[in-house]
């Protein structure tokens, strides 16, 4: 049993929305909630090569609430540099990590190479960050666990996932701790979902905890309620003047949810079909993933998945190989191409855009959030020209903003999902957002609930007492 208070350092997802990492400590044993890769801004991404201080001799276990690479995408590095722990997961989410990690990874080495051919990169050799190898060692360390079900994760650490929607799999992750006697919670929302969306059930009831963090995404904003009818009419939009409409998409989430939507609306006669190309090997495979987990389904998409595929359009077209990839180039008329990765930060999406942002005959949506330093926030900011590929690209095309889309709860369905907290937190740490998102989700609660509320800061260590 813990004598001293524990403690818990953010490392990442601290000031910002990306690098999820939090270590708690208790006693001479230590637990990393979440373990993701830093993105946007290059200051941020060369955090990553950064060594994390973490002992891996006192590291007991390594919690993931979901697959996105931003809290995940840092485990094969941890791996390579010699942990061998247990890493806890829920079914769906190991996976979905499956596919996910070895995907990273294997665009990253692709990267390298190509910025060894091409020149570009200010090291030689380029290097990617981890090696196919290292992901497929990391996932022989998951440790796949049911949500509800009590799992021990160190000597005086106690885990429990609920449901919280967002994508396929995710979780919050509250961890119980035996302190002088005492049972003491800390939960991590991890990335909260929103409620009433397609495919996946509404976040669970979270009971409550003594410490939490609570993500904060769009913690100063809320969504607006007619994304599906603006996604119409620029569909429409794209058929009646032959355009091509580009949506770069997270591969896990984001995609399904269009393909779903724009099947809906096919089926309704809102849009005519038009060929939906789904360019990312990882889309395609998590969307398989997404079919097979049906305890994750909500009502509508169980009855719908006996009629038909929700999770293809009538004109899809799914592309596996590099071949296949670059005889898109050639396509011409009115199509959609949804491709990783969703902030562009890289994928095939970048080649896409390369090859159609100077045609003013091409239209980008842009569907969910842009942190600040990616492609997608240049491109959302208006800028004319844009660099990707080792190559200045010019930007005639249109670009769309389309937020309603986000699989992250806006400001109301956060304070929803704390509502259901049966008491206050001795003390809550927003994480996982912009100043603007943090600042403006801590007042809310501060003035709504009473609560004693702080913007966490990064490599800050505070004291759970």
């Amino acid at each position: 049993m813990a004598n001293a208070a524990p403690t818990l350092q953010f490392l990442g997802a601290a000031g910002g929305v990306t690098g999820s990492k939090f270590l708690l400590s208790i006693d001479s044993e230590q637990i990393l909630i979440d373990c993701g890769l830093f993105q946007g801004l290059k200051e941020l991404r060369l955090k990553n090569w950064t060594p994390v201080p973490v002992d891996l001799r006192r590291l007991r276990a390594v919690i993931l609430t979901h697959a996105h690479i931003d809290h995940s995408g840092y485990l094969p590095r941890l791996v390579a540099k010699g942990y061998r722990g247990p890493v806890f997961a829920t079914p769906a989410t190991c996976d979905l990590l499956r596919v996910m990690l070895p995907d990273a990874a294997h665009l990253q080495e692709e990267e390298a190479q190509y910025a060894n051919r091409k020149g570009y990169s200010k090291h030689s050799p380029a290097l990617p960050l981890y090696t196919v190898a290292d992901a497929e060692a990391s996932l022989r360390l998951l440790q796949p666990t049911r949500n509800g079900t009590s799992v021990q994760v160190a000597k005086d650490g106690v885990l429990e996932f609920r449901r919280v929607g967002h994508i396929l799999g995710a979780a919050c992750a509250r961890i119980s701790i035996a302190v002088n006697g005492a049972v003491k919670c800390l939960l991590d929302s991890g990335d909260l979902g929103r409620y009433a969306r397609p495919i996946l059930k509404d976040p669970e009831p979270a009971r409550g905890a003594d410490w939490l963090l609570i993500e904060s995404t769009y913690g100063n904003r809320s969504h607006p309620q007619e994304s599906a009818a603006e996604l119409r009419d620029i569909i429409k939009e794209t058929a009646a003047r032959q355009r091509c409409l580009i949506i770069p998409a997270f591969a896990i989430g984001r995609t399904q949810e269009l393909v779903y939507t724009i099947r809906a609306m096919e089926d309704s006669g809102e849009i005519p079909p038009i060929p939906v190309y789904v360019d990312s090997p990882m889309a395609i495979e998590a969307t398989e993933i997404y079919g097979r987990h049906s305890e994750e389904h909500d009502v509508e998409m169980a009855q719908l998945s006996d009629e038909r595929n929700p999770l293809r359009s009538q004109r899809m077209i799914v592309a596996k190989t590099q071949e296949q990839s670059k005889a898109i180039n050639n396509a011409r008329g009115a199509m959609i191409i949804i491709s990783a990765s969703g902030m562009a930060t890289g994928g095939r999406v970048l080649h896409h855009l390369k090859q159609r942002l100077p045609d003013p005959n091409t239209t980008v949506l842009l569907a969910g959030f842009q942190a600040e330093g990616t492609r997608g926030r240049t491109l959302q900011d208006g800028a004319k020209e844009i660099k990707m590929l080792g190559e200045v690209i010019s930007v005639r095309a249109q670009i769309r903003v389309l937020d309603g889309f986000s699989a992250h709860a806006d400001q109301g369905e956060i304070l929803r999902w704390l509502g259901t907290f049966d008491k206050a937190p001795k003390k809550t740490y927003i994480v996982h957002g912009e100043p603007a998102g943090a600042n403006g989700l801590a007042e809310a609660i501060r003035q709504r609930l009473r609560w004693n509320v702080e913007i966490a800061k990064f490599q800050q260590n505070v004291a759970l007492a």
